[in-house]
């Protein structure tokens, strides 16, 4: 049985991303990078998808580019935190605005069949049952359907999780899924054709506390229910910042993040195979 204490405690998630809505953007540079590197790979699909589901929208800079990119396409933008979803619902041209939902992406509030396309970037790391999520996905994806994401992999934040390491025996770090272990799920999912990459990115810093106030106006605090519930003494931070300081170069603070993609297609055939199996067990 998985331990309990590294699932990742929902509420909390949702206040810390509620609380940094107004800062999101000004930090937001490895998310915006990954997003688009998402948005330019899915140039290279040949579809052109006239339901999307942003998945995980945050404040909406990726649902304003499909918005743009398909034209002619009805896009949604779900978050579970409220803040976030209203920066959303302001991108687009007055026009075309996307369709928001506030709700936990684990329990999706869509028909099954009812979107071609879901994209979701960097938000899958917050899902506690990602087999779930995954059937979720499938259930809510018409045959033929593609889900496109991103999410971090363990090495994420490994200089942070090194450092504290050193200082307790606490979990300060949300934990992260292998790549590999998230292609075996997609086929244990009844995807089709799976493709899964990585890339490792680095953002550098002049000291540790500057990494901390990012992730803070992020809303990416650790939210296990395991994470440390009283205020860290200045001893152990100060003891932190020092175990830290042994992977300076060049004068900088190195924050490596090992980015996930992952593509796979709902098979054309995937209602057929629900209709055999219904009957089957009538």
């Amino acid at each position: 049985m998985a331990d309990p204490t590294r699932r990742i405690d929902k509420q909390h998630a949702r206040r810390s991303f509620s609380r940094a809505a107004d800062s999101y953007d000004e930090v937001a540079v490895l998310q915006r990078e990954v997003g688009e590197r998402m948005l330019n790979r899915l140039q290279l699909v040949r579809m052109r998808p006239e339901t999307i589901l942003d998945l995980g929208a945050g404040t909406g800079v990726a649902t304003g580019r499909l918005l743009q990119q398909y034209g002619k396409a009805s896009v949604y933008a779900l978050d579970f935190a409220l803040p976030m979803l209203q920066r959303a619902k302001r991108r687009g041209s007055w026009l075309r605005k996307p369709r928001c939902a506030c709700a936990d992406m684990e329990q999706l509030p869509f028909a099954s069949n009812s979107m071609e396309l879901i994209y979701s970037n960097l938000a899958f790391q917050w899902a506690n049952d990602l087999p779930g999520l995954f059937a979720e996905c499938l259930r809510v994806l018409k045959p033929g359907g593609l889900l496109m994401f991103s999410t971090f992999g363990p090495d994420t934040l490994k200089e942070l999780r090194l450092a504290w390491e050193t200082v307790d025996n606490h979990a300060h770090i949300s934990p992260f899924i292998d790549m590999h272990d998230i292609g075996d799920l997609l086929v244990q999912g009844r995807y089709a054709d799976p493709v899964m990459d990585v890339d490792q990115l680095t953002l550098t810093y002049d000291s540790v506390d500057e990494i901390m106030r990012d992730l803070k106006q992020l809303g990416a605090h650790n939210a296990t229910h395991g994470r440390p519930r009283s205020l860290t003494g200045k001893g152990r931070m100060a003891a932190m910042r020092a175990a830290y300081e042994q992977f300076r170069r060049d004068g900088l603070l190195p924050a490596s993040y090992e980015v996930v993609y992952g593509h796979a297609w709902v098979p054309e055939h995937a209602v057929a195979l629900d209709s055999l199996q219904n009957r089957r067990s009538d």
